[in-house]
């Protein structure tokens, strides 16, 4: 099932030269159900939690936006309807297609189901759950297909690249038991061949080719290789899978020190703001301290708080309470122990 969204007035045909540089569809799957960050995907898509002050998906659009891209496919479905209403009020100018996948038959088949908005043209594909900071314009300025890796530890759990010694790719794997390279695939791809792209995946689909019973675009990707398509390697400065969350509140630390955010423009009651730190709109804030490394969304009611390292997302009320590293949903309400204590010489009391 395929739903398509038009928001992009098509422009006189004296601006169609200008325009012809931002020819590539960027292609954002966003359909995965978040089982890592649950319970908060329960109630709201991963690509939708808050970091440093808006959305992971927001932080990805607005880099592509920046990069000068005008048209996007989304691939979406666990609550596709929350990331749909999202992006046409939030970007109401940009060029958006959506397409639905039921299943979670991976990232390849996300692709496929897509297929009739992509042929003929360039892809940057992006999945929705990545933050990396690289040169995207060197990226889209490419002379090959490139696929952004990052060398980690243990790349077991990722797609992994290897090359030769003039950096072409020579073969792609998806989460290999015993990896030959580090590169590790960080969720980027800059498609020139799309047709060849959309043919492996079809093949791979009609001949059940999986990996772990799902069709990956790893799999695509080699199978092109293998074809002689030329595929080459590019590094990210860094990079952050928000799929856990361990990563997600390192990422909003990250995130935060770079945009730095005004600190002296926060004025709360006999209140400590320690940056960086995001508060949102509309929040009351009391007797607390707030830092380092904390995101706060609107509507927020904090009283006797102290947090650091933690995401808070919107409309949550905590009072009395001292969290560290910790993921608060939207509405939630936390309230701790109030005391008022008398004690005497030689005591010793320990609340945990």
């Amino acid at each position: 099932m395929q739903v398509k969204r038009k928001k992009f007035t098509k422009p006189p045909a004296k601006h169609l030269k200008c325009l012809s540089s931002h020819l590539m569809k960027a292609v954002i799957p966003v359909a995965g159900i978040g089982t890592r960050l649950r319970p908060h995907t329960h109630t709201q898509p991963k690509a939708l939690i808050p970091i440093a002050g808006k959305p992971i998906l927001a932080h990805i659009i607005e880099s592509l936006i920046a990069a000068g891209i005008k048209e996007y496919v989304f691939i979406i479905g666990y609550m596709g309807d929350k990331i749909e209403d999202y992006i046409t009020k939030t970007y109401p100018n940009i060029n958006t297609h959506f397409v639905i996948q039921t299943t979670g038959k991976g990232t390849g088949h996300a692709i496929w189901l897509a297929k009739e908005h992509l042929q003929h043209s360039e892809l940057l594909i992006v999945l929705g759950d990545t933050i990396a900071d690289l040169d995207l314009q060197k990226l889209l300025a490419a002379e090959y297909s490139t696929l952004c890796v990052k060398k980690v530890d243990d790349p077991r759990q990722f797609g992994v690249a290897e090359t030769d010694e003039d950096g072409r790719i020579t073969r792609l794997v998806e989460k290999p038991g015993i990896p030959k390279s580090n590169q590790a695939l960080v969720g980027i791809y800059k498609i020139k061949e799309t047709d060849k792209l959309l043919d492996a995946i079809d093949y791979n689909i009609q001949h059940k080719i999986t990996t772990q019973n799902e069709y990956h675009l790893t799999d695509a990707l080699m199978k092109m290789v293998e074809q002689g398509v030329v595929m080459k390697t590019m590094d990210a400065d860094s990079w952050f899978d928000c799929g856990k969350k361990e990563i997600l509140l390192d990422t909003n630390a990250t995130l935060l020190k770079r945009l730095n955010y005004p600190a002296d423009s926060y004025k709360f009651e006999n209140t400590i703001i320690i940056p960086p730190v995001f508060i949102g709109e509309n929040c009351r804030i009391s007797n607390s301290i707030i830092g380092p490394n904390v995101s706060v969304g609107d509507n927020v009611i904090l009283n006797y708080a102290v947090l650091k390292e933690s995401i808070i997302g919107p409309y949550a009320q905590i009072e009395y309470a001292i969290l560290d590293r910790s993921l608060i949903g939207n509405d939630a309400l936390l309230k701790g122990m109030k005391q008022s204590l008398n004690i005497g010489d030689s005591t010793e009391i320990n609340f945990g």
